[in-house]
């Protein structure tokens, strides 16, 4: 739900099927229906509505068919919620008035809140705004409990939009304003950048200014949180208003700086795909080149062969045999260029197709194996559970392969973008951590961040990320339980070292030699953990990418210390 909340869907689509399966593993009809409504909310806020409603259909079939009240009110509540995101009012409303029904039934819970609340958009929407306000100003009573202040900053907005509409801006705002208020003290940053979208969109037409001002705070809490898609959206918005009051120059920056956010985080499986349709272009134009020079060649050469022949004056020949031989000498270049821009572009297709043979071919062969196994019906049901368990967690470490895969193919393809930013190099270590506590604790090792808060580095931030729960996930993979790893940063003139150590099973020199490159074999982990080799790959390229260098230094049986640079912030 936290990726799902700060718009990161596919990560937040992963975790919830790993724990649909676990429900399912187990026979929890309320944990099924609870992890198919949540897939069906990541469908919808990602504009999938048909798929939503599918989801929420099949939440409502496993609760009815269970008689389990809570799940059929929730699931006909967000039935309704797809159907208003495709603004089908009637079959919303519809399935809202049964969730009510359910309501009014079974004792009080959130979900009743959530039930006015979809009511007065509903009705606010299609101008019902006397139908609005009573479910609105209900809910808002309901929800006076700290408990509840989340879902009652939503309603103090959503009745405010209302005024706003009936020509009661003043009440509205004054509305927002305190909705604000609760929001900034529970720390709900969430509802706190809805309210301020609110008012600034109530401000648009009485002050500009004050208005990209809410929306400026709205940005500042989207980028701290991470939540790209609202990042675009805000941007967006402020664009329309910069351009309204003829501040063209800030309208462009900002539109390009939307442009960039969405090209580097909503779109990314898009620009894969153009990636490798751009790919290919350059190799056939490429190729289409090399065949062009060397007709150009073969028509020189036929030039020179006749002119040759026909020359008389010994002067004229020799001064046009100069000229012709530093044409032929321009085309050469040209030539091998070209046969190096091939040459390249084929490599890069060669270490691709060598990752795919080596990480993923075999693997992929033994699920196909297992599988065959389970349908010819060898197994008994134990035996079958422990198999489809042990396939469906050797199909995550693939898909993470897989992933990493797609990641350096970019890299070779595009390049890499890069976005210098001055970071807290100790408050990325702590961040990054917490994705790993689970397998700290899995081990049982200790770890320390002895890097002081002060210290800080220009680096692209996506990529700091990355390199951090790499290096700190190999440790933890090569670390016997009980071991501990510590990370710790010294200045070196300009650059900060960073070193993240560990008391490991270390590695031989003949290892340390080819741990950056595709000669490199992944090993299985202590805990016979899966991985793959491009992660330190893509370490070391995001690192040279922001001006650094990266080191390892080992000793089997001991440990190893993995080094990098960025420069000083």
């Amino acid at each position: 739900m936290i990726y799902d909340n700060k718009g990161q869907y596919n990560e937040s689509r992963k975790q919830y099927l790993q724990a649909l399966m676990l429900y399912q593993k187990t026979g929890n009809v309320k944990g099924i229906s609870a992890v198919t409504i949540r897939l069906g909310v990541v469908e919808n806020r990602k504009g999938n509505h048909d798929k939503a409603i599918e989801y929420f259909l099949k939440s409502l079939a496993i609760s009815e068919k269970n008689n389990y009240a809570f799940g059929i009110m929730e699931s006909n509540l967000t039935v309704a919620e797809g159907y208003l995101g495709q603004k089908n009012y009637p079959v919303a409303l519809k399935y809202l008035k049964k969730a009510e029904f359910i309501n009014d039934t079974i004792p009080f819970s959130n979900i009743t809140l959530n039930i006015y609340n979809n009511f007065g958009v509903i009705y606010r929407d299609i101008k019902r705004y006397d139908l609005a306000e009573h479910y609105l100003k209900k809910g808002i009573a309901l929800s006076n409990n700290i408990k509840y202040q989340g879902l009652n900053i939503t309603l103090t907005n959503n009745l405010a939009s209302v005024y706003a509409l009936t020509g009661k801006k003043q009440e509205a705002i004054l509305l927002q304003k305190d909705a604000l208020k609760k929001a900034k003290e529970i720390q709900n940053f969430l509802r706190e950048m809805e309210v301020l979208l609110g008012l600034a969109e109530n401000y648009k037409n009485i002050d500009g200014k004050i208005s990209l001002a809410y929306y400026q705070q709205a940005l500042e809490l989207a980028k701290k949180n991470n939540i790209y898609k609202r990042e675009v959206e805000i941007l967006n918005q402020m664009v329309i208003l910069y351009r309204q009051a003829g501040n063209y120059k800030e309208a462009l920056r900002l539109k390009e700086a939307e442009k960039n956010l969405a090209d580097s985080f909503l779109y990314q499986d898009i620009n894969s795909k153009i990636s490798d349709l751009q790919a290919d272009y350059e190799l056939s134009k490429s190729e289409a080149r090399v065949k062009e020079l060397q007709y150009i060649n073969t028509q020189q050469n036929l030039r020179s062969t006749i002119i040759l022949g026909v020359a008389i004056l010994g002067l004229f020949v020799l001064v046009f045999m100069a000229i012709n031989n530093r044409r032929n000498k321009q085309f050469n270049q040209l030539l091998s260029k070209a046969n190096q821009e091939l040459k390249e572009s084929n490599s890069v297709k060669d270490k691709l197709f060598s990752v795919l043979a080596h990480d993923l071919r075999g693997p992929f062969a033994a699920i196909i194996n297992l599988l065959g196994m389970v349908k010819a019906g060898y197994l008994d049901e134990q035996e079958k559970a422990e198999l489809i368990d042990k396939i469906t967690q050797n199909s995550t470490a693939y898909l993470d392969t897989l992933n990493d895969l797609v990641k350096w193919g970019e890299t070779q393809i595009k390049g890499l973008r890069i976005n210098p930013q001055t970071i807290s190099i100790s408050k990325e270590i702590d961040l990054n951590k917490d994705f790993l506590n689970v397998l700290l604790e899995d081990k049982k090792l200790s770890f320390s961040n002895e890097v002081p808060t002060d210290i800080k580095v220009v680096v692209d931030k996506a990529h700091l990320d990355f390199i951090i729960r790499n290096l700190i996930s190999n440790s933890i993979k090569f670390t016997n339980a009980g071991g501990s790893i510590k990370i710790f940063a010294e200045e070196e003139k300009e650059m900060i070292k960073i070193t993240v150590k560990d008391t490991g099973i270390g590695m031989s020199a003949e290892k340390q030699s080819r741990i950056f490159n595709f000669e490199n074999i992944s090993l299985a982990g202590t805990g016979n953990e899966k991985g793959n080799s491009l992660g330190l790959i893509l370490c070391k390229e995001y690192v040279l990418a922001n001006k650094g260098t990266i080191s390892v230094k080992s000793q089997k049986g001991v440990g190893s210390e993995f080094s990098f640079t960025l420069p000083k912030g």
